[in-house]
């Protein structure tokens, strides 16, 4: 576990693919996608936030304390990594930096926290993102909490939504994990991925 890390689990969108439905809420191998990705990520970190619109009544089995984005509209991911930093300057001051997660990503490296703070080290960065595949994830980010006022200017005052101009500014390192035997950053967008990362977990088990 790393004392400095808040743990942001990204649920913020629409799930659009999903039909609409809470795709982190659907059942994979007997467990909500959700619960896979709390207990990937728990262990690695301080504490967790979970970044989620609407009614965060539907999350209370899961114990977690829920904020909605604070920039409305469904901004996209940077509204829930400002929300994170936000929340962790607000409730959580002796952890510097947050890690934001998607709750898409039932196979998440048990690692992500560790290598994303040895590559910003490494590299003397401001922040880092991840990847596999050749693809860049900027949604799995290690971002610094002391950036807030930087983010929300961007946000509203130029209107920037999108991650990778807004990383655009800084140093960004890149940590990279291999896709074999399953990509850890798969997501399950849609009731066929959710096919699939059933079948990954059963050649797996």
């Amino acid at each position: 576990m790393n004392g400095e890390v808040v743990a942001v689990l990204l649920a913020g969108g629409l799930s659009r693919r999903m039909g609409g439905q809470d795709k982190m809420l659907r059942d994979l191998g007997g467990q909500s996608i959700l619960a896979r990705v709390i207990a990937h990520v728990e262990p690695q970190v301080a504490r967790l936030l979970l970044n989620a619109n609407g009614d965060p009544a539907r999350f209370a089995g899961f114990g977690l304390p829920v904020a909605a984005d604070i920039i409305e509209g469904h901004a996209g991911p940077l509204a829930g990594v400002l929300t994170g930093m936000e929340w962790t300057r607000a409730n959580a001051p002796d952890c510097s930096w947050i890690v934001t997660a998607p709750t898409d990503a039932p196979f998440l490296p048990r690692d992500l926290v560790r290598r994303l703070l040895a590559a910003v080290e490494r590299e003397g960065a401001d922040m880092a993102c991840a990847s596999s595949g050749g693809r860049h994830h900027p949604v799995c980010g290690l971002w610094p909490v002391w950036l807030a006022g930087d983010l929300r200017r961007a946000m509203l005052d130029e209107d920037i939504r999108k991650v990778d101009i807004w990383t655009a500014r800084y140093k960004l390192a890149v940590a990279d994990w291999p896709t074999d035997p399953v990509d850890p950053f798969f997501n399950a967008n849609r009731p066929e991925d959710l096919a699939e990362a059933e079948r990954i977990l059963a050649a797996s088990g």
